[in-house]
């Protein structure tokens, strides 16, 4: 299969889960067509449904009877660092906690000292090599958080590597500012002091440069307080920026409320999170992104509150949460395998998840993450029977052609 930006492209013989059903199902079309037209879907429907004048002149493309899905978006990831972070895998298996490795020198910090001293080229290649895997499952939108700098200059560093990875591939990238993620060394404990540096200095600096299109932070005991988070997200909101919270993982702070408080446009991981918390999300809109692979690589047993979302309405994604320390996962399929099996998703929840629930995080959801007339083509073609075969089958991957904008790839 092939598209093209100055011819339309009629793929034809699809089986389309357009993932635009009002009602949240994959809005399964049966011997549909997908009419792309300078990089944008001009039809997605029926066969049938499609006027023979639409579609003149473009060119025919058979897709076998194939699924074809919106093309699959990771929400939360954290591509960009240096070094490796293996040895706290081991004491893990030796009884420590996310905590006790974190005070021991190791955690977020670690992966802080090695991302300094990481040339841009180190931190380039080494994030394309992670991206490619992503890529490779279908994966046409990702986005990128900072925070392994904590620096002024690391984290502007490691934002332009991100936006790097856009015109190195072709997947659209968007970044979000995560210096509110640990306290350094040089802070000398002042956590206080490190959020006015992050919020009055830094944010500022990096909006200028062009390189932030969303402000996140860690709300947790062992990272930043309700008050402190809310002075980076002041600050944000002043510049006219989206904010995202890493909330409620470790203990129930607030995070929740905290974010729907901001707007947020999501707020993610979520284990701990209140009945109070999971309406406070739904009712402002904000998104619950479920990150399964650091669950089940810190071994936790407290799940989100995945009932309490569904009775109130809250929105529910999906991403890797790839980082090298609590979640060093580059198979987005998996992520969803591990929702649907670890936290109970189900096979619709899951797939709407990778795709436009996910695409809702970013606010990205009026470009992409369904098939509907008007959106970016970002499209993914599989080779399935069924769509839960995309997340039952471990380590396998069905991918038959991935579409960005109209081209194939």
């Amino acid at each position: 299969m092939r598209g093209a930006m100055s011819q339309p492209v009629l793929y034809r013989g699809a089986r389309l889960a357009t993932l635009a059903d009002p009602a949240g199902g994959l809005g399964l079309v049966e011997d549909g067509a997908l009419l792309v037209r300078d990089g944008r879907i001009a039809y997605a429907g029926p066969l049938a449904g499609l006027p023979a004048a639409a579609a003149a002149g473009a060119e025919p493309v058979d897709c076998g009877g194939r699924l074809v899905t919106p093309g699959l978006i990771d929400c939360h990831t954290h591509l960009v660092h240096g070094g490796e972070r293996s040895n706290e895998f081991e004491m893990r298996l030796a009884g420590a906690t996310y905590e006790e490795v974190a005070r021991a020198g190791g955690g977020i910090v670690s992966s802080v000292r090695a991302t300094r001293a990481a040339s841009d080229e180190a931190l380039l290649g080494g994030a394309l090599a992670r991206l490619d895997r992503l890529i490779a499952e279908g994966v046409t939108t990702v986005e990128v958080k900072s925070g392994y700098g904590l620096d002024l200059a690391t984290e502007a560093r490691s934002l332009r590597v991100a936006r790097r990875l856009g015109e190195a591939r072709d997947i659209g990238v968007r970044t979000s500012f995560l210096g509110a993620h640990a306290l350094p060394p040089e802070a000398a404990g002042d956590k206080d002091r490190f959020a006015g540096l992050v919020a009055d200095a830094m944010l500022p600096a990096l909006v200028a440069e062009g390189l932030v299109d969303a402000v996140d932070g860690f709300c947790e005991g062992i990272a930043f307080s309700p008050a402190q988070i809310a002075r980076v997200f002041d600050a944000a909101r002043g510049l006219g920026l989206p904010v995202k919270l890493h909330a409620d993982q470790l203990s129930d702070l607030g995070g929740a409320a905290l974010a729907a408080r901001y707007g947020a446009l999501s707020a993610d991981h979520l284990e701990h999170a209140s009945e109070a918390g999971a309406a406070a999300l739904a009712a402002a809109g904000t998104v619950a992104v479920l990150l399964p692979g650091a669950f089940y690589f810190l071994r936790e047993t407290q799940r989100p509150p995945v009932a309490a979302f569904r009775r109130h309405g809250t929105r529910m994604a999906v991403a890797t949460d790839y980082n090298p320390g609590t979640s060093p996962l580059t198979s987005l399929l998996f992520a969803a395998n591990m929702a649907a099996t670890l936290f109970r998703l189900t096979v619709d929840e899951c797939l709407a998840g990778i795709t436009r629930e996910a695409a809702r995080a970013l606010g990205l959801l009026a470009e992409t993450g369904t098939l509907e007339a008007g959106k970016w083509a970002d499209l993914a073609v599989w080779d399935v029977e069924r769509p839960a075969e995309l997340l039952c089958r471990i380590g396998f991957n069905p991918l038959h052609r991935r579409i960005r904008r109209g081209i194939a790839s």
